[in-house]
């Protein structure tokens, strides 16, 4: 992609019209006010976001910003006023304003900073050149650091020094490797490669719910296996978790023509020996993950018994995943994943055609009986691929 087509694309943002109340209650015409960070680099870059919020960043205090976005009948929220940040809704859509900042005293993520009004210096305070990348009212891009080559290179590089920018936030080196993942196309920089491992050794006073957080958005990318296996060799990760059978597994998941998710990479990694039990803690992994998880791997067991008929029936929205990850666990063919997903999707979504009150009308009597013959009959259906209806199961129901 050429730096014109990503100027021209940014220059006709729809965002931009959508941002606009916003931009001139804060003075955008005049460049007091900017969108910054991930909307404008991945508008440059032509890739869809999954989120509609906007950054922004300007000259003016949060109660400036409070107090113009509340005369203009935006809704306004103080959302984190001791960083700077105010939170501004216009038509459902949430722009996040910060005042630029300046460091005061250097000490690791808890710096202290004062509000300021140099933009060249909010932008050294960023993490990576391709998030320092602003954009005006008018579309027309501002690149104090000079980030849009990086951007359109797919250069994934730390502003400045990359241990110092590490040492401001120990999280970075975990959102270097995500961003190397997603927007760097799994190409890794000496220098900065080299300052994470570095830094290895001091990660342990994350919290775990912002590891877990950037993890599991690691893991949701299309492809992620060699920026793994990259941060085990540097000693980010555990060898224990991420063993080279469990990496193998993956390059051969990522490698299928369907759609990877967070929750498939962490099935193949606990059928590879991973305890991804254990991350439930480490990583504060939600409750519907963990959930999620199961069904997952319920629905694998199936598949790599070849039990279409159960799959198909018992978990419809994850057949087509547990396929694919039995033809990576289990080294199929790409004929077999396809096989077996036109059987199993040719079976449709079923219904059990009979409860405990047709076995009651039957004859049957109340009691454990019931479900016991319920779940005889449920066998047999499903034996049958299906073939067996309504009737037919009837006539197979045991009396006492």
């Amino acid at each position: 992609m050429s730096r014109e087509q990503a100027l021209t694309r940014l220059a006709q943002a729809d965002w931009l019209d959508a941002a606009r109340p916003v931009f001139d209650c804060l003075d955008g015409a005049m460049g007091r006010t900017r969108a910054v960070g991930g909307i404008v680099r991945d508008t440059l870059l032509g890739r869809p976001r999954g989120s509609t919020d906007i950054d922004m960043a300007t000259e003016l205090t949060p109660d400036e910003v409070l107090a113009r976005g509340k005369a203009a009948g935006l809704g306004a929220h103080p959302t984190g006023v001791e960083h700077g940040t105010v939170t501004l809704v216009h038509d459902g859509r949430a722009v996040e304003v910060t005042t630029l900042r300046r460091d005061v005293e250097t000490f690791g993520r808890h710096a202290r900073v004062a509000f300021g009004t140099d933009w060249t210096e909010d932008a050294r305070r960023r993490d990576f050149t391709m998030n320092a990348l602003y954009c005006g009212v008018d579309g027309v891009l501002f690149d104090p650091l000079g980030g849009l080559e990086d951007c359109l290179e797919r250069r994934v590089r730390f502003i400045g020094d990359p241990d110092a920018r590490i040492a401001e936030d120990r999280l970075r080196v975990y959102r270097y490797f995500r961003f190397a993942a997603s927007h760097g196309e799994q190409r890794l920089e000496e220098q900065a490669l080299a300052a994470c491992m570095r830094a290895a050794g001091e990660l342990g006073a994350l919290s775990a719910e912002r590891v877990g957080s950037e993890m599991m958005r690691l893991l949701a990318q299309p492809k992620c296996a060699a920026t793994l296996a990259a941060m085990v060799r540097v000693g980010v990760l555990a060898a224990a978790l991420f063993s080279p059978q469990a990496l193998k597994a993956l390059e051969r998941l990522e490698a299928l023509p369907l759609p990877i998710t967070a929750d498939m990479r962490l099935a193949a990694m606990e059928l590879t020996g991973a305890q991804v039990a254990a991350l439930r803690v480490e990583w504060r992994l939600s409750n519907a993950t963990m959930a999620s998880l199961g069904q997952l791997t319920a629905a694998l067991e199936l598949a790599r018994a070849a039990n279409w008929a159960e799959l198909a029936y018992r978990h419809p929205e994850r057949r087509t995943q547990a396929i694919a990850l039995a033809t990576a666990l289990d080294q199929h063919a790409i004929a077999w994943m396809n096989e077996a997903i036109s059987t199993v999707e040719g079976m449709g979504s079923r219904n059990f055609p009979i409860s405990g009150a047709d076995l009651l009308a039957h004859g049957m009597k109340p009691g454990p009986e019931v479900g016991a013959e319920l779940k005889r009959l449920e066998r047999l259906w499903i034996e049958s691929r299906f073939e067996l209806d309504r009737d037919g199961l009837l006539e197979q129901v045991r009396q006492p």
